[in-house]
């Protein structure tokens, strides 16, 4: 029997009926897991706020789920509480590891200052970290800073976003698993479907917030030039944040359609995908974001920021367009570009095979875990 535990700062919800949901694509991403571990403890983080439509609950009592406080954020106060909850959280990670025989730690967290040091010293399961940030962040905060130093100076395997010349050897890169068996022939007869049609259809995924470059995509839009401004359909945002409100009045000044859809599960986030032509991601600072690999599947074709490992996977015309500089003019012709395509030309950039998006598949990842984790220890 093999048994894992994991220790992330994963949002959970409790229904009021008393059943448990957690972030979606996470919960996903444990579901799979199943596959190669007999029982999956995660220690993660119990909100008592409602949980939005992407959450979702684990399909097997062989995941159990542990709570931690929900603890972190920007202010001062949030901070305070992260290092008075470090010996409450320490005691529930040390307890969790007690039935594992494996560990893995999802980095980088605000908890991770202090379970990150636990684990490395204390821990004597064998275990294995996720760092799903941008490894090579250069303004990075830092506590995230001193995780990623830790992991480049301890031995355990760590996986990181991207192929870097100075990765050391026990950094090895991963793709994030969000693709299933279906969701891969269902993308490949989308996109062999889908057609270039004016008006075209956009979209985004994520946070709505300045970070995420919602702010750069609506001042954006804004400025573009009659002819440009014809050619656009349904401009489609999904998520949430707390400039809501002020992102829909300065969407209704646009004279656009931006539809703004909040929280929506997985399938429907989907069938965002199958009718939009390209997703605008101008952000600040990612890793590789899943929602990329999921549009691609779908025929969507990414207009992104060229940061962190994205130009890895996402070549400048070839499979998308990457936003050099983080601008208003960078992006507006990046937008032109997409949407002045001719009907080959979004045919070949659409046409990511088969093949290349099975990398980013839940099996693909599980073999990998075996191969180059699990038999190393």
């Amino acid at each position: 029997m093999s048994r894992l535990t994991i220790i992330s700062h994963t949002e959970h919800y409790k229904k009021a009926n008393g059943s448990l949901l957690g972030l979606g694509p996470t919960v996903t991403e444990l579901n799979a897991l199943l596959a190669i571990f007999d029982t999956i403890t995660h220690v993660a983080m119990l909100h008592d706020t409602e949980a939005p439509p992407s959450a979702l609950p684990y399909v097997s009592d062989r995941i159990k789920f542990v709570a931690l406080p929900a603890v972190g954020g920007p202010r001062f106060s949030d901070k305070i509480r992260l290092i008075t909850a470090s010996l409450g959280v320490i005691r529930t990670v040390r307890t969790a590891l007690k039935t594992a025989d494996y560990f893995q730690f999802r980095a980088p967290t605000g908890i991770g200052v202090y379970v990150l040091p636990y684990l490395l010293f204390f821990a004597s399961q064998k275990g294995w970290f996720k760092y799903a940030g941008n490894w090579k962040q250069t303004q990075a905060p830092l506590a995230y800073r001193f995780q990623k130093w830790l992991l480049e100076k301890q031995r355990c395997p760590v996986t990181i976003n991207g192929f870097w010349p100075d990765q050391p050897s026990h950094c090895l890169s991963f793709e994030n698993p969000c693709l299933t068996a279906d969701d891969l022939a269902e993308g490949q007869a989308v996109q062999k479907a889908k057609t270039r049609n004016y008006p075209l259809d956009l979209c985004f995924v994520g946070r709505l917030e300045a970070a995420k470059g919602v702010d750069l995509l609506l001042e954006t839009l804004g400025g573009l030039d009659v002819a440009t401004r014809q050619k656009l359909g349904n401009i489609h945002l999904v998520g949430a944040g707390v400039g809501l409100a002020a992102y829909q009045a300065q969407a209704e000044a646009l004279g656009l359609s931006v539809i703004f859809h909040g929280f929506l599960s997985r399938s429907a986030v989907h069938g965002i995908y199958k009718r939009s032509h390209a997703i605008v991601l101008p952000s600040a600072s990612e890793g590789f974001p899943k929602v990329i690999a999921e549009a691609l599947n779908f025929g969507c074709i990414p207009v992104v920021s060229d940061v962190s490992s994205i130009s890895h996977y996402v070549k400048d015309g070839q499979t998308g367009f990457l936003i050099k500089r983080l601008d208003t003019a960078s992006l507006a012709s990046c937008l032109k570009r997409v949407l002045d395509l001719e009907s080959v030309g979004y045919k070949e950039l659409k046409g990511v095979t088969e093949a290349e998006l099975a990398r980013f598949t839940y099996d693909f990842y599980n073999k990998r875990l075996e191969q180059d984790i699990l038999s190393s220890f």
